[in-house]
């Protein structure tokens, strides 16, 4: 068995048993500081249309989440946030929720002993891993069958596994992504002696 198996075995376990015990952070952080909002733009109401015949029911939509207050000061791009969220929504929403938040009993091993897929919106661990951690995850899947999470390098590509990451940070609470910025993405070095 080689190292790297073994880190990846350790890491997708650490992180399954993880799930359950995390808990965003209860101390509240002084965020960084925020771009200003952007002006309020004034949406036209366009004119009534005649009835039309009823037609079968649209599937519900998900409800759209509500970004964070201080989402500007991150710096994540819009662009990658909006492509991310449509990757996510085609590719991922079927096992993580339409909006990260996972499905009810995500804690508990399901019969065939594997964990259902975690919430990703900073309510569970996944914040608790760097941003080359969850490419990994995304790339290689699950080792080992410990879980169900498939491979998906060379069905997604480069781009789309990043703006898919982009858009789960997006989802995070301020106090959540600035711990996760300043203690995981980049965790200070330990000082010298």
């Amino acid at each position: 068995m080689s190292i790297r198996y073994f880190f990846l075995i350790s890491l997708v376990l650490g992180f399954i048993s993880g799930c359950g015990k995390s808990k965003p952070p209860a101390a509240t952080l002084t965020p960084p500081a925020a771009a200003p909002a952007p002006p309020a733009v004034k949406e036209s109401t366009p004119a009534a249309e005649p009835a039309k015949p009823a037609a079968e029911p649209a599937p519900a939509a998900a409800a759209p989440v509500e970004p964070p207050k201080n989402l500007a000061a991150r710096k994540l791009s819009p662009e990658k946030i909006k492509r991310g969220e449509a990757v996510y929504r085609k590719n991922c929403a079927s096992c993580h929720g339409p909006n990260g938040e996972a499905t009810p009993g995500w804690r508990n091993p399901g019969a065939d002993g594997k964990y259902p897929p975690p919430p990703l919106d900073g309510s569970a661990h996944a914040w608790h891993h760097s941003t080359e951690t969850l490419e990994e995850m995304i790339r290689k899947g699950s080792p080992g069958g410990v879980g169900g999470m498939p491979a998906w390098d060379g069905k997604l590509t480069n781009q789309e596994i990043d703006d898919v990451i982009v858009w789960i940070k997006s989802l995070w609470p301020d106090d959540v992504y600035e711990v996760w910025y300043n203690e995981i993405e980049h965790k200070p070095e330990p000082k010298q002696k």
